[in-house]
């Protein structure tokens, strides 16, 4: 927890709404001097006096978690004033879904690519015809990875994973 030297210099919320820091201010072990942007996002976006009510109805040792997730919605809503950080977070699943079809077409190409290239047995037939590949998998075919469910329903995960 940040704290704020009283007899230096005001905590950056004093600082910024100008007016004098009290030994008892609610802002200064949470937004220090040193900080004065911290302060600057949160009272734009919820301005200081909801800040003040919130954190005198939190638990003490809440205050802090409460401070830092207010200055990361603050900042959020400030690059992005419609979503904020649902915005961040929506980006950050499509990635996770697309890099997760990518690693499932990866793997898909890694089975094809190993059945292909199995030694033949002494008939003449490639290892994994007909008895089924020592992966446990047809040759050829798209198995998808058991924990994906086709989040999207855009038809990329084929199979009825029923999880």
């Amino acid at each position: 927890m940040a704290s704020s030297s009283y007899s230096n210099s005001p905590c950056a919320a004093c600082k910024f709404l100008r007016r004098k820091c009290m030994p008892d201010c609610i802002f200064a072990p949470y937004f220090p001097p040193e900080e004065p942007q911290k302060f600057a996002n949160v009272h734009k976006i919820f301005g200081a006096s909801n800040v003040s009510k919130l954190l005198n109805e939190v638990q003490p040792h809440q205050r802090e978690d409460a401070v830092n997730s207010l200055a990361y919605e603050a900042e959020a809503r400030i690059k992005d004033p419609v979503y904020g950080c649902v915005g961040a977070i929506s980006v950050l699943q499509r990635q996770v879904i697309r890099l997760q079809k990518e690693l499932d077409a990866t793997n898909a190409d890694l089975i094809r690519y190993t059945c292909n290239e199995m030694p033949t047995p002494q008939d003449g037939r490639r290892m994994g015809e007909g008895g089924g590949s020592s992966l446990g998998q047809s040759p050829g075919y798209y198995y998808p990875s058991p924990w994906n469910n086709d989040p999207l329903g855009d038809g990329y995960h084929r199979g009825d994973n029923n999880m």
